[in-house]
């Protein structure tokens, strides 16, 4: 069985580039979306053209031009997208919409594993269609909190999730085969600054505690999501899953990661604990941006919304890829040191 051919949309993003880079590491044919409003953003098109130096395909496409947007789906088999989700960069997430409305007519994002009879009769029923005919399989851009598990979560973070929620309810209303991505926090917005908010350096002298600082979270290297990212694409256990990455040595309290900083520093930080009603009022008088940050440490750090449930019959990647030997959080701070 052949890999997928994969195309990234976001590609030159925070995370985006990583998963182009895993996708050519694994072997997979790989077109990065190149659109014409990169304009003169000359540190864009040096990432895109060192994707075209390791073999990438660079494909022109717009979401403002439909046809593109069809036309580049159509030469591959799997779509990744990961455009910015996050208020301090910037917020594109409902703009999957026009891409969903891209692979619905293209009618031939492929996800290659072997199907029962039954299975290939429905698929053909669908997609009128060969029964040798692959269906469909697109990655939105997630690679956080799960949405569908932050209904309740407050205002105006929200909306990171609501939009979300928007975007997989086209995805399964067109009957697109579907892979979600939850990755949790990113070492280099949680990790190197211990979890402090306004920075992304470690802590000096003092440190703040959010509440006991006991509460679980769940780190991630960059790089490792993309792995495992990339490792769901041609794997049938992960179509129309939702895949946590839960690595068990990187499931970690602020308190925990802290104490691992002073290890490794031979320095004990000063620690102020503030409680969660302390740390909401943080949110008076900040920026809409900030205002986010604010709900979704509160929900991590306070609430628990990373550990507090099973996965359940979804799946979970360090179980589904033993093989992948993810960097551990306490090495990945030694960065910092």
């Amino acid at each position: 069985m052949g890999k997928s051919k994969v195309l990234v949309v976001g590609g030159t993003g925070y995370i985006g580039k990583r998963i182009v880079e895993a996708s050519l590491k694994q072997g997979h044919e790989t077109y990065v979306l190149q659109r014409p409003e990169i304009g003169l953003d000359i540190d864009k098109l040096q990432i895109l053209l060192s994707f075209k130096k390791k073999g990438a395909r660079l494909v022109e496409g717009s979401f403002s031009d439909h046809q593109s947007l069809v036309d580049a789906v159509k030469l591959v088999d799997v779509v990744i997208c990961a455009m910015s989700g996050a208020h301090i960069r910037s917020h594109n997430i409902l703009l999957q919409v026009k891409l969903v409305d891209a692979i619905k007519e293209a009618g031939n994002v492929k996800a290659k594993f072997e199907k029962t009879k039954e299975g290939a009769r429905e698929a053909t029923k669908r997609q009128n269609c060969p029964v040798d005919y692959w269906v469909e399989r697109f990655l939105p851009s997630e690679f956080g909190m799960d949405p569908a598990r932050m209904q309740d979560a407050l205002e105006p973070g929200r909306v990171t999730f609501d939009e979300k929620m928007v975007v997989r309810k086209a995805i399964e209303s067109a009957n697109i085969p579907f892979t979600y991505v939850s990755a949790n926090c990113f070492g280099g917005y949680f990790v190197g600054n211990l979890c402090q908010l306004g920075t992304l350096t470690p802590p000096k002298q003092n440190v703040t505690l959010y509440g006991d600082g006991n509460v679980k979270a769940i780190f991630l290297d960059e790089d490792d999501v993309a792995t495992y990212t990339i490792k769901t694409i041609d794997d049938p256990r992960t179509l129309n899953k939702i895949v946590y990455l839960r690595p068990p040595e990187n499931i970690l309290s602020q308190s925990e990661l802290i104490a691992t900083w002073e290890n490794l520093t031979g320095k004990e930080l000063n620690k102020h604990s503030m409680s969660g009603e302390e740390f909401l009022g943080l949110m008076k008088g900040l920026d809409l941006a900030q205002r986010v940050g604010v709900g979704h440490f509160y929900h991590i750090f306070y609430e628990g919304c990373l550990t507090n449930f099973e996965v359940g019959d979804e799946e979970e990647a360090s179980k589904l890829y033993p093989d992948v030997e993810y960097v551990r959080m306490v090495d990945y701070v030694k960065l910092y040191l």
